[in-house]
């Protein structure tokens, strides 16, 4: 069983930064692919980013590349989305998740099946 809680959310400007975290329960952590998820009011939950088991790959969504950055620490149990030049259609509540395959993640458009979810955490972008 893992635990995932995100943290890190909160209003920020447009063109502003964020760092979320996303801190996970036990001692089996490398041995996921994590991936990080977003949904807007009205909206399907979205892919954005995926990192592999060591931290060696990581994948993003298109309207995120080059603005996002996610990574690691697998000492710490902890993945990461910095998260900057924030636009209002960033706003979202964003979910970190874990599953044992790459694809799965990577491949997912709405994270359908995925093992283990986070409780969100929101993220408000101001115009």
């Amino acid at each position: 069983q893992v635990q995932l809680v995100e943290s890190g959310g909160g209003l920020v400007q447009a063109g502003g930064s964020l760092r979320l975290s996303c801190a996970a329960s036990g001692r089996t952590f490398s041995s996921y692919v994590m991936g990080w998820f977003r949904q807007a009011p009205g909206k399907k939950r979205e892919f954005v980013a995926a990192i592999s088991w060591s931290g060696d790959a990581s994948y993003y969504a298109n309207s995120v590349k080059g603005r996002f950055t996610i990574s690691r620490d697998n000492a710490k149990n902890t993945v990461y989305l910095q998260m900057s030049s924030l636009k209002p259609e960033d706003t979202a509540v964003y979910y970190c998740a874990a599953d044992r395959s790459l694809l799965s993640v990577a491949g997912s458009s709405e994270g359908e099946g995925l093992d283990y979810w986070g409780q969100g955490t929101q993220v408000t972008v101001s115009s």
